[in-house]
Formats: structure tokens, C-alpha cells, sequence
């Protein structure tokens, strides 16, 4: 099970809060390629993801998807879904083998009316969330294509045995889901990143052999 002290939503808890809410959570394992929760379900619990990979995304009518993030053990969703009635905002599909913690709304509401400051870490902490969004927003908005592929790959680039590589396999349609631009103009960036020097793909797989350039 999730050690909650090192869960971002709950950071500032108290022992004795993060001991009541880690008592209230049960775990579940899912194959990959498991839909966790389908956009405009009812929303009744909050998961924390122990291992494995997920998908976050947004589809309209046609079928066509819209990344709106991946995310892997510490990392959780769902969270709103624990202060409010609303349906889910986004559908989670897994993309390998996982395991969560799943906290449910009604356990949730009975333990926060013994620990009520629970409810205010929670939402000075979604605060902050919503910032980092709202952040992300603005990237959207404001950049170029270029500069939205540039930080995506920056975003999920980490460094790893001297190299700086991104460990989630990306084909070139994932990362236009991301960004929210066609296929064959990240095609044609990635090919100019690459002959560059800047990039290097093997198997889906990305190393950042240099810094970016800031503009295309």
C-alpha cells in the first residue's frame, strides 16, 4: 500500500489524519489497457497508483483522444471526485499492469468529520494543483507547436546513467494527443530535432542528446 506522507495531495497532514485516511484504503490490481474510469461516469473514489503506468485523456464525439496526462506510482487521480457530486471530468485507461490505492468518497466523508482539517490541507493542496494546470493551459495557448513538443519532451525527460532519456515509450501520434496537433507536424519537427543532433529514437524511445533549441 501507498505511504500517503509521500502522496503531494496530503502533504502537511498530521500522523494521525494520514494514519485515518491510509486505514480507509483498499487496494486493486489491473491488467494493462484497463479503462479505470470512462469520462462522465460517476465519480466516487480517488486512486493513488502504486506501480504501473496510466493514461489521462479527453475524447469528443468522433472518437478522437486528447492527452491530458500520463502518470506512475505516487501520482494520483480522481481526487475531485472527494469534495464534489460531479461526473468524471476525463476517462484513465492503464498503459502497463497496476496497482492502486482507491480511497472512497463516502469513507472519505466520514473520517474528514473527526479530522476536519483534513479537509483544509486537501484543498489549500488542490490549490496549488490548479495552478500547475493552469500552467499547462497557457503552454497550450500561447506556444507554438514546436514549443509545446519541446516541453513535453523536456516535462518527461529525466536523467538517467549520464543520459537524459525519456523512459515512457512515445510514438509520434501519442505525443500530437499531447499537444493537440496533427501527426505529421510532430513527425516533421521530431525528423529536424533529430537531424540536428538534438534527439535521438530508437524503438519509441527518446534521448535528449543536447539542450533544445528555444525556437524552431
Amino acid at each position: 500500500m501507498t505511504d500517503l506522507s509521500h502522496i503531494s495531495i496530503f502533504e502537511g497532514l498530521p500522523d494521525a489524519e494520514l494514519s485515518a485516511l491510509q486505514d480507509l484504503c483498499i487496494t486493486r490490481t489491473y491488467p494493462k489497457n484497463t479503462v479505470i474510469i470512462n469520462e462522465g461516469d460517476q465519480a466516487n473514489a480517488m486512486f493513488i497508483c502504486t506501480s504501473g503506468k496510466v493514461k489521462v485523456y479527453v475524447s469528443d464525439e468522433n472518437g478522437r483522444e486528447f492527452v491530458l496526462n500520463s502518470m506512475g506510482p505516487g501520482e494520483y487521480f480522481g481526487e475531485l471526485s472527494l469534495l464534489d457530486d460531479e461526473t468524471r471530468s476525463a476517462s484513465v485507461i492503464t498503459t502497463d499492469k497496476s496497482t492502486f490505492s482507491i480511497l472512497y468518497k463516502e469513507d472519505f466523508s466520514k473520517v474528514v468529520i473527526n479530522h476536519p482539517d483534513i479537509a483544509l490541507v486537501l484543498l489549500r493542496n488542490l490549490a496549488a494543483r490548479i495552478r500547475k494546470l493552469t500552467e499547462n493551459v497557457k503552454t497550450l495557448a500561447l506556444q507554438d507547436v514546436y514549443g509545446r513538443i519541446r516541453k513535453t519532451l523536456m516535462d518527461l525527460s529525466i536523467d538517467k546513467d549520464g543520459e537524459t532519456v525519456i523512459e515512457e515509450k512515445l510514438t509520434q501520434q501519442d505525443i500530437a494527443n499531447r499537444i493537440g496537433s496533427s501527426r505529421e507536424m510532430v513527425a516533421r519537427i521530431l525528423k529536424d530535432l533529430a537531424t540536428g543532433g538534438y534527439i535521438e529514437i530508437e524503438r519509441k524511445q527518446f534521448r535528449l542528446l543536447k539542450k533544445l533549441p528555444e525556437s524552431y
